[in-house]
């Protein structure tokens, strides 16, 4: 069984430009703790392009030695939510076609899911459709757009169009709204507890807010095993079982959409990985690895997965990935 990876990311050069130009008065690039260039949001660090980042080749040779066959590429935070519709469709088409690109030098190895704008719908679908046509095989969203949720009206044309296309969605943290409130500007709590809240309270608003009733073809994965939403699902289903508001716009209860969603395994314990397959079910986790961020860990990931037994191993590292991604 080929070895998928889900979760992995890439950027590009002009994309850093962009944002060095555009970025300002939020996004800055400048020297961080970590790197020459770290990329920093309200004042705080909360991404560090790597030499990895912008190298297909040294990505090719790092999957051989991981023995990883499949990398989905998608980019991360701060992905194209800046500047304005003009830079951030421009900031969309730069990533996309770069990715297919490498798509098409790499035909075995690569696949990519696409950037939009989402904060312009009109021409969020736009670009959908022509990522989708140079072999775009998903989407990638950070988990709040500018501090608005995901499940905000606002980004219903895009949703329906990607359920509509039955297209897996990689929901992604970024810094949770509120970041200097929340004193998270020190000791990285962005990378180690800020992102981790970011997507757990993406997802879990989904859940409550009836999101996978609306949009029943929607292939949502959790990035990094779920964030806490494996950890806090006895804690969902207590609050859905004794409160009357958390069942507005449900009748199900969470745990059934906590089997519903996806997860990937970016995760660094064994009892993390198997928590999330207990929550989730073996058929909905899938391999990633987070490369080439600094914390990223394609071998470790791996190891976790191969860890496994036997029948599980062979759907996590591939045969989940195939079937969701149509590869």
């Amino acid at each position: 069984m080929p070895v998928i990876d889900v979760h992995t990311h890439m950027l590009n050069k002009d994309w850093l430009e962009l944002l060095r130009r555009h970025g300002k008065p939020r996004y800055e690039v400048r020297k961080s703790m970590d790197a020459p260039e770290g990329i920093f949001l309200d004042g705080a660090p909360f991404m560090t392009p790597m030499p990895g980042h912008f190298d297909y080749d040294e990505r090719i040779k790092r999957m051989d030695e991981a023995r990883v066959d499949m990398a989905i590429l998608s980019l991360t935070c701060p992905n194209v939510y800046w500047g304005g519709p003009e830079v951030s469709l421009e900031a969309a088409r730069i990533v996309n076609d770069d990715m297919a690109r490498a798509q098409t030098a790499y035909p075995s190895r690569i696949r990519f899911m696409a950037s939009i704008p989402w904060e312009y719908p009109e021409i969020a679908v736009g670009e959908l459709k022509r990522a989708c046509d140079k072999g775009a095989v998903g989407v990638m969203v950070l988990a709040n757009i500018g501090g608005k949720s995901l499940t905000d009206p606002h980004f219903a044309p895009i949703w329906q169009e990607i359920d509509r296309r039955g297209l897996p969605v990689l929901v992604h943290p970024t810094a949770p709204p509120g970041t200097p409130d929340l004193d998270m500007r020190v000791y990285n709590l962005i990378a180690s507890i800020g992102f981790m809240f970011d997507t757990s309270l993406s997802v879990a608003r989904m859940i409550f807010d009836g999101f996978f009733d609306r949009y029943p073809s929607l292939k949502i994965i959790a990035a990094h095993g779920g964030a806490t939403l494996p950890y806090l699902a006895g804690r969902l289903e207590i609050c859905f079982n004794n409160m009357n508001a958390a069942r507005v716009k449900i009748s199900r209860p969470p745990s059934e959409y906590l089997r519903h969603i996806y997860y990937d395994a970016v995760v660094y314990r064994q009892e993390a990985l198997q928590l999330c397959i207990g929550v989730g079910g073996v058929d909905h986790v899938m391999y990633g690895s987070d490369y080439p961020h600094n914390i990223g860990d394609m071998k470790g990931c791996l190891a976790r997965v191969d860890a496994l037994p036997a029948a599980d191993r062979e759907k996590v590292r591939g045969q989940n990935a195939q079937r969701i991604f149509k590869i």
